[in-house]
């Protein structure tokens, strides 16, 4: 459903400056209840609240034209006074003006259009503002922050209540914007997602195989993940960044702290905010982009937007496909993305947003444990989109009221069993790959046939759906310089199944109406910024849970225009949450025995899994501002995880052996813990003119402190060394999360042209070949420790622009073709090669 985003100014208010928000604004606390009215009335609710919201905007004072008036500010906040501002139409300038002593300008007797300011201050960057829609007698407001130095962020929208300057917070956010995007060249955000520090991307496979995204230790579900403020999660938290494309992404904000106050379930170690490009340009802007490379690969890319008075759109549809390295790997997705906005009365802006892609992967499972490829094949369709009503009711008062929804259908099929049958006890046949040798990077090797495909019956099929619509609202109110509270809600009603067999099959299925409230303060104080929030949720499956944040930074020393070598202090504390998958919720423990029994075996019903996050940290500027490093030690538990016990394993906790055999394989409890402790480091720094540099390390200390679930295996081959076969065991580090990883970027501008260089490095990791012998043995497992290879991907991407209106541009992936498994037995793309050429017509 399209994404719409109301701003409503107030044209009377005499004075004072109100912060003109992006139409991406965040979205509201993820709060959830049992109890609540239906979907249906709940959208009148909504549709009420906006409507005496836009009545509650007093008429405009009887003026000669539009008017635009506003205030520039240094990144704290301060008054900026002296800055020449200049209103542009188009691309001329239309008047000047200076701000004044409490840095206040004003632009008045203005015919209806769109304008933008440029505005520049000694010691400050130079600024342009985006578009701004002028009314014929209205007027609009705007806060301008300028920035000290060329590496100072922006405004950020996923830390707080309310959109805030990057120097304002404490919370850890990187961001990736349109031209880190375009500078790395990639098809995938989730390329560009490997510069964040302190996490790690997975995928396994070439293109199109699943991608999972560690933030800090945490598990790949532990993150939020919004779309347009839309929350794109499956029910219970996971997501797959394979179908992600950077198609119509204007910029990509990753925050690394638990959030649950803001954005309720999921967001236990992180939030990824994905935002789409709107049009600017008076005349309509076509491009046109097509490339393609080895493997098989090919692009091609459409995109038109512009702006037209009241009006500006947006549409980009691309489709790409490529065979991969390995048989049955072929890919390809097709994804569209758009936003379309108009301006209403005074100053009401009214966009809407959505995104759908299409995809469909052959998948050949982990080829280096069996040797052969797997028939199956995986395709699916995702929907997001959102309507938003935000409105500057006055100098104070500021409200959002958004409806989302996704979409989510995946498919799996494998129409038949793949390699050798072989059927030692005579219950039916299961299917072997062939003879390999498997060896770790911790030195240890094996050689046999794993099971490839079990016997049963084929095609076996697998189906998911998940539907999500959610109303939520926050308000916001400015008591002054030093204080701003927010509140907020949110109704959510989420619906989906899962099915093995086909159509005419049982189905796992489930329907939640969740609930929630949150309540947030930021105070400002000098040099202090601080802000601290409590979120309550009601879920479905859990009743009730409360989460707690607080955030702070202090300036040890203030940026000056004069000197932008500052020091900032942060901390960071805070909860979150998450409710369990359908299948979890479905095939719990507490469900196979007695309640009675239950109490007795300290088993309890299928809740929340916990994590609580706290990091402090340093940053300082150096070099007039051109360089700045920062320095974060963060400490995350995670409690009452779900893991999947076995029959056996249930069994060996109390479970009557009939029960546990009932289960057909076993049940999910929420009994595991882990830790995460660890530091990050990064620098950035413009060195010279057109030359910028970033680069990053973390150390990560993670351990598993408790599970049922982590019974030891033992491989004859490796006597003495316990094995998790399927989980990690007590005090090993969980899989896949190494303990060394870096990256780095360095991109170079000139004229016409630029280029870059993108490195992703990864230490030893902990993992599992997860294998079963022909005998339904262990003697295919190797000692997890360190069992997974460090590896080094270094990217090169470069672009020229042949014409104002054609550019040339080309990427080399994994440029010394290092062969490495990032998920175990499932081999990276060797070296890839992409060029191609875009055409821009119209715009400016």
């Amino acid at each position: 459903m399209p994404s719409i985003s109301i701003h409503t100014f107030n044209p009377s208010t005499p004075g004072g400056s109100v912060r003109l928000e992006a139409a991406r604004t965040e979205s509201c606390a993820n709060l959830r209840t049992r109890k609540c009215p239906p979907i249906v009335s709940a959208v009148r609710v909504c549709l009420a609240m906006a409507a005496l919201l836009l009545l509650a905007v007093p008429p405009s004072e009887a003026q000669n034209g539009g008017a635009i008036t506003g205030t520039v500010v240094d990144p704290l906040g301060a008054r900026v006074s002296g800055a020449a501002v200049t209103l542009l139409s188009g691309d001329k300038p239309a008047k000047d003006g200076l701000s004044d002593r409490n840095g206040d300008f004003m632009f008045d007797s203005l015919a209806a259009g769109r304008y933008q300011l440029r505005i520049a201050a000694p010691g400050f960057q130079t600024r342009t503002t985006d578009p701004i829609y002028v009314a014929g007698t209205g007027r609009a407001q705007i806060e301008v922050t300028l920035l000290i130095g060329p590496l100072q962020q922006d405004v950020v929208v996923t830390a707080e209540a309310t959109a805030a300057p990057a120097a304002q917070i404490g919370a850890q956010v990187t961001v990736l914007d349109a031209a880190t995007l375009d500078a790395i060249g990639k098809p995938d955000v989730l390329e560009a997602l490997r510069l964040v520090p302190g996490s790690q991307v997975i995928q396994a496979g070439g293109r199109g195989a699943v991608t999972s995204f560690f933030v800090r230790g945490g598990a790949a579900d532990f993150n939020k993940v919004l779309i347009d403020g839309v929350a794109a999660n499956d029910i219970g938290g996971a997501f797959d960044f394979s179908s992600v494309s950077v198609t119509g992404v204007d910029s990509v904000e990753v925050l690394r702290e638990s959030n649950s106050v803001k954005y309720g379930l999921d967001a236990l170690t992180g939030v990824v905010s994905i935002s789409t490009k709107r049009g600017r340009t008076t005349t309509p802007e076509f491009t046109y982009a097509i490339d393609g490379g080895n493997l098989g690969t090919l692009k091609n890319d459409l995109a038109i937007g512009g702006a037209s008075g009241r009006y500006d759109y947006f549409a980009n549809y691309s489709y790409f496909t490529t065979d991969n390295d390995v048989p049955n790997n072929e890919y390809n997705v097709g994804t569209f993305a758009g936003r379309f906005s108009a301006a209403l009365g005074h100053g009401t802006d009214l966009s809407g947003t959505i995104r759908r892609a299409d995809t469909k992967y052959g998948s050949p499972n982990a080829i280096l444990f069996y040797g052969i490829p797997d028939d199956s094949e995986q395709k699916g369709n995702f929907t997001y989109g959102s309507i938003t009503a935000q409105s500057q009711i006055n100098d104070r008062w500021q409200s959002t009221i958004r409806f989302g929804s996704m979409s989510q259908n995946t498919h799996y099929a494998n129409p038949s069993p793949t390699g050798t049958p072989f059927d030692p006890f005579g219950f039916g046949a299961n299917y072997l790959g062939n003879n390999v040798t498997i060896t770790g990077a911790n030195g240890y090797s094996v050689t046999g046939q794993a099971i490839l495909d079990f016997g049963g019956e084929y095609p076996s099929l697998f189906d998911g759906h998940t539907t999500r619509n959610a109303l939520s609202g926050t308000l916001s109110y400015r008591a002054g310089s030093m204080l701003t509270v927010s509140g907020g809600g949110r109704f959510e009603n989420e619906q989906g199944f899962t099915q093995s067999g086909g159509s005419a099959s049982p189905r796992d299925e489930s329907s939640r109406n969740n609930t929630g409230l949150f309540g947030e303060a930021r105070v400002t104080a000098g040099r202090l910024f601080a802000s601290g929030g409590v979120g309550y949720e009601h879920n479905a499956v859990f009743n009730n849970a409360v989460t707690p944040r607080v955030s702070v930074a202090y300036y040890a020393r203030n940026a000056t225009a004069a000197s932008a070598d500052d020091t900032k202090l942060t901390f960071n504390f805070g909860k979150g949450i998450k409710a369990p998958s359908i299948f979890q919720e479905l095939n719990s423990v507490f469900g196979l025995v007695p309640p009675t029994l239950a109490t007795t075996l300290g088993v309890g019903p299928v809740g929340p899994e916990r994590a609580q996050t706290m990091d402090v940290g340093v940053e300082q500027g150096m070099m007039r501002g051109r360089m700045r490093v920062r320095v974060t030690y963060f400490h995350n538990t995670y409690d009452d995880l779900l893991e999947f016990l076995s029959r056996q394993q249930l069994i060996l906790i109390g479970i009557p052996p009939a029960a546990a055999n009932a289960t057909g394989f076993g049940a999910y409890a929420n009994s595991q813990s882990t830790t995460g402790d660890g530091i990050e480091l990064s620098v950035e720094a413009q060195v010279r003119q057109g030359w910028r540099v970033a680069f990053s390390y973390t150390y990560l200390d993670a351990e598993v402190t408790k599970a049922l679930s982590a019974t030891a295996s033992t491989n004859d081959t490796f006597p003495g060394i316990a094995i998790g076969a399927f989980s990690p065991l007590v005090g090993n580090r969980p899989f896949r999360r190494p303990a060394n990883t870096g990256n780095m970027l360095v991109s170079y501008t000139k004229g016409r042209g630029q280029a870059a260089v993108a490195g992703y490095f990864s230490g030893k990791a902990d993992d599992s070949t997860l294998l079963t012998d022909a005998f339904f043995g262990n003697s295919l497992l190797l000692p997890n420790q360190d069992l997974d290879k460090g590896y080094a991907k270094i990217d090169v991407s470069g672009s020229y622009r042949l014409h104002p209106r054609l550019k040339w541009y080309a990427t080399i992936e994994n440029l010394f073709n290092q062969d490495y498994q990032a998920a175990s037995g499932f081999p990276a793309l060797p070296v890839t090669v992409r060029t191609g050429v875009a055409v821009t017509v119209g715009g400016r």
